[in-house]
C-alpha cells in the first residue's frame, strides 16, 4: 500500500494539478509537495516516501533559474540511496534522462516517464506502473535493444529452460525481487508494457525472439 507520495514540481498548477488527479487513486496515502531540487531532496530523506514524482526542469533554491541538471542530480542522489524507491518522471522533455541510463538500469524500484502532454489517465497509468515496480522510458531516450547479461541469463532460464522465477533466483543466487526487477528493466528495453488481456511474459518473449536474444 502507497503511504506516502512526494511530488517535486516548481509550477504551482502542476504541483496541484498533479496531486489531485491523484488523490482519488491513493485515498489513504499522504501527500508532500516540494518545488525546488534541495526541499525535493529534503522531503525523500526526511519521510522515506513509497513514491516519488518529479520534473526535470526545476530551480535548486527559491528564486534560483530552473534547470534540468537540477532535476538530474536530485534523481541520482535518489536512486543512489534509495535504491528500491517507486520514481515516475513527469516532464514536458525527458531527453536528459539518457545522461542517467546506467543509474536507471541498475535502479531496483519501480521506474517510469510521464510526459506533461500526456492525458491524466495516461500519467496515472504510468504512476501506477511504477507502483508495481515496472519500468517504462521513452523510445527516444534508449539507443538500440540493448540488454546486460544478466537478463539475457533470466529469457534463457525462463524460455528455454522453463524456470520459474524463484528457481531462477535460486540458480542465479539473486532475490526474487532482483528477478522481478530484471524482467522490468528488460521489458522496458524491449518496449514491452502491461496491456489489457495479454500476458506480458508471453509478449516478452516473442520480442526477445524477434531481435534474436532467444531461440
Amino acid at each position: 500500500m502507497v503511504k506516502r507520495i512526494v511530488v517535486v514540481d516548481d509550477q504551482e498548477t502542476v504541483l496541484q494539478g498533479t496531486i489531485n488527479a491523484l488523490k482519488p487513486h491513493y485515498q489513504e496515502a499522504e501527500f508532500l509537495a516540494a518545488q525546488t531540487g534541495r526541499s525535493g531532496w529534503e522531503k525523500v530523506d526526511r519521510y522515506k516516501p513509497d513514491l516519488l514524482i518529479m520534473d526535470l526542469s526545476m530551480p535548486e533554491e527559491a528564486g534560483a533559474t530552473p534547470q534540468s541538471e537540477t532535476g538530474i542530480q536530485l534523481l541520482r542522489n535518489v536512486m543512489d540511496k534509495y535504491k528500491q524507491l517507486n520514481i515516475v518522471v513527469h516532464s514536458i522533455d525527458p531527453m536528459p534522462l539518457v545522461r542517467l541510463r546506467p543509474a536507471i538500469d541498475a535502479h531496483e524500484g519501480g521506474f517510469t516517464v510521464a510526459n506533461k502532454a500526456m492525458t491524466i489517465g495516461e500519467m496515472v497509468t504510468r504512476v501506477e506502473w511504477a507502483v508495481q515496480g515496472l519500468n517504462y522510458t521513452p523510445r527516444e531516450i534508449r539507443t538500440g535493444v540493448e540488454v546486460r547479461p544478466e537478463w539475457l541469463e533470466v529469457l534463457n532460464l525462463a524460455f528455454n529452460q522453463s524456470l520459474t522465477d524463484k528457481a531462477i533466483a535460486d540458480f542465479m543466487n539473486v532475490s526474487e525481487r532482483t528477478v522481478r526487477n530484471y524482467w522490468s528493466k528488460m521489458q522496458d528495453a524491449l518496449g514491452v508494457y502491461p496491456e489489457p488481456g495479454k500476458n506480458i511474459r508471453v509478449q516478452t518473449g516473442k520480442r526477445a525472439r524477434e531481435e534474436g536474444l532467444i531461440d
